[in-house]
């Protein structure tokens, strides 16, 4: 039973979810970076390099356990967790030793909270982005035990927490894309699960999403946000990230797409003809 804010005697405990795959270059760090926890919590998806082996050096609890998708596999682990409160870092990410006095003065001395939105800087391709938007990167890491779970959402899914949300501002380190080839597998897949979910909300690719979107998503970051600041590292992100924008709805386009050519196909030529333009018509004019 968790206790009143102020009211603790000994300090909470705290359970670190960390789902891997093929972990090897990053696990280590990150697991030593929040040794400190009561509880380490692997969730491994079947990895067939060193990760496990490496993890084992850090923590016994290790299960394995097949992905979907990212939020999915959080939520499978959060119910496992047995301390008082939760916290969920990728592979790829560090606490800083700032954070973590945070969070040890946050179990040792309570909290009217019920979670907390951790500030995340990102090094991108080996330089610590500190403008395009991303210095102002809040994320809800950090919650008492049942008060959160992540969104069903293919990606980029939030932690929805019942109940009040405070923010911590000592930061914890993204160590992201190493290479464009590394980032570029990870484009595709994240792509087209961008374009599940829009699809799922009944979105469809109109010409402003198609064009004026990632226009403006770029412009956002790299001169609203002062992403030029960050040199040619900023101007790759920025450009980067409006493509992926261009990227997600022309997939989302092509879904539709496909779906119109297979329903003519089913209802005969005649009618054929006319339920693909007005698709057609419709995926460009919304």
């Amino acid at each position: 039973m968790v206790r009143p804010f102020g009211a603790r005697s000994v300090p909470a405990t705290l359970t670190v979810i960390v789902p891997t795959f093929n972990e090897e270059e990053n696990i280590a760090a990150c697991l030593e970076s929040v040794a400190w926890a009561d509880d380490l919590f692997v969730v491994d998806s079947f990895s067939t390099d060193r990760t496990l082996e490496i993890a084992r050096t850090y923590t016994s609890h290790i299960v394995q356990h097949e992905y979907v998708n990212s939020a999915t596999q959080k939520n499978w682990a959060i119910p496992q967790a047995t301390s008082d409160w939760v916290m969920v870092l990728d592979a790829d990410e560090r606490v800083t030793p700032e954070l973590r006095a945070r969070i040890q003065g946050i179990l040792a001395g309570g909290t009217p909270h019920d979670g907390f939105r951790i500030r995340r800087m990102t090094v991108f391709f080996g330089k610590l982005i500190r403008h395009c938007g991303w210095h102002h990167d809040y994320l809800t890491r950090l919650w008492r035990n049942g008060k959160g779970r992540y969104e069903d959402l293919h990606v980029h899914a939030d932690v929805i927490v019942d109940g009040s949300v405070g923010t911590i501002r000592e930061h914890f380190l993204h160590n992201t894309y190493r290479s464009m080839d590394q980032y570029l597998e990870k484009f595709g897949r994240y792509t087209t699960w961008s374009a599940a979910d829009l699809y799922d909300r009944g979105k469809r690719a109109s010409w402003a999403n198609l064009s004026l979107r990632p226009m403006w998503r770029f412009f956002r970051m790299f001169v609203l946000r002062h992403g030029f600041l960050d040199g040619k590292h900023g101007l790759i992100l920025c450009s980067l990230a409006a493509y992926s924008v261009f990227m997600k709805y022309a997939k989302l386009w092509d879904r539709h797409r496909r779906e119109a050519i297979e329903r003519a196909r089913r209802d005969g030529p005649a009618v054929a003809r006319d339920r693909a333009r007005e698709a057609l018509d419709q995926m460009t004019e919304r």
